[in-house]
């Protein structure tokens, strides 16, 4: 044996360990091994995960302008093109596709069109989209919240069967103008595993009805809706709502949820505020693991005296956190 292949222990192993170690890397990081041999130009066309995000584009010490935004996207756009171009439609699943882009001029629709053509000819188990605005802060004009909402209402219909097929949705800093439009991506995403809604909403406050048949997952931070209504979730495990302004009623309501065990409740809450009782709140449901947030003066939750309502309530709990609890309060 040549002493340069015994020297190369890592060459020597099987294809398929090769691929079990770049599927610990994301598909801008595996291809960089390339270089390493001509097999190595293969290996990352067939990993099972394949993570692309537009944070590894990103060029170290560089200012986000706009022209660094475009280049950011349009390499998002074509490492997925060239990365399922490369894959044999009968060849192994594709256990993750996930992919991060910037909500950008029309960089999202060329990049939604090739997973929906992947999601044709490829068996994908889960898809990711998470969809980020250029400006982060939630201090947003309402001006470019509606022009961010507009694009990512053109985004969604123009590429339906690449939602149909996603598992994950990660939405941000988008207000609707259309006050039904959040109920028809549920409608259209059947196959929606978690939903995340960072500071959303629709022009006119309604209540959001929520029914989905798969959703496991729901988070609605920093969202401006009247209401929303938990109705018919069979799967639902964990729920995470944060920040509501919503100053009479409690501002979350659970119906079918048979399989809620995480409940995460935070407010920054006020004076008009309405304090929240949570046997009623939570009657509905058998939670084990519930996270309070208290980041304000009020503490926004109702005391309560033991009864039977209560006691079934919680009769599975077995995790509680309370935090950001002002100091001097006592909760005992």
């Amino acid at each position: 044996m040549q002493k340069g292949n015994v020297d190369d222990r890592l060459g020597n192993l099987p294809n398929d360990i090769l691929v079990n170690i770049l599927d610990w890397l994301n598909v801008h990081e595996a291809a960089r091994t390339s270089v390493l041999s001509r097999r190595w130009i293969q290996l990352p066309a067939t990993m099972s995960r394949l993570t692309i995000t537009a944070q590894d584009f990103r060029r170290p010490r560089t200012s986000m302008s706009d022209d660094e935004l475009r280049r950011i996207n349009a390499a998002v756009a074509e490492a997925t093109k060239s990365i399922l171009a490369r894959r044999d439609p009968g060849g192994c699943t594709i256990r993750l596709l996930s992919t991060t882009f910037y909500l950008r001029d029309d960089t999202p629709i060329s990049i939604g069109r090739t997973v929906g053509n992947a999601m044709a000819t490829h068996e994908i188990e889960k898809a990711e989209f998470t969809v980020l605005t250029e400006k982060r802060s939630v201090e947003f004009p309402i001006d470019d919240m509606l022009n961010y909402g507009r694009q990512f209402v053109s985004f969604f219909n123009e590429c339906p069967n690449a939602f149909a097929g996603l598992t994950r949705l990660y939405l941000e800093n988008l207000r609707f103008s259309e006050s039904d439009f959040v109920s028809n991506i549920l409608g259209t995403c059947n196959q929606l595993k978690c939903l995340h809604f960072l500071n959303c909403e629709t022009e006119d406050w309604i209540t959001l009805q929520v029914e989905h048949e798969q959703l496991s997952e729901l988070s609605i931070f920093d969202c401006q809706f009247d209401e929303v209504e938990l109705k018919w979730l069979p799967k639902l495990t964990r729920t995470n709502f944060e920040y509501w302004i919503n100053f009479a009623e409690p501002p979350l309501s659970f119906g079918h949820v048979p399989l809620l065990e995480v409940v995460s409740l935070s407010n920054v809450a006020i004076s008009s505020h309405k304090m929240v009782k949570l046997s009623t709140l939570l009657f509905e449901t058998s939670v084990r693991d519930l996270r309070l947030g208290f980041r304000c003066e009020k503490i926004w939750v109702q005391p309560e005296c033991w009864t039977r309502q209560l006691a079934y309530v919680f009769h599975q709990l077995r995790i509680v956190n309370l935090v950001d609890i002002p100091e001097g309060y006592d909760l005992t």
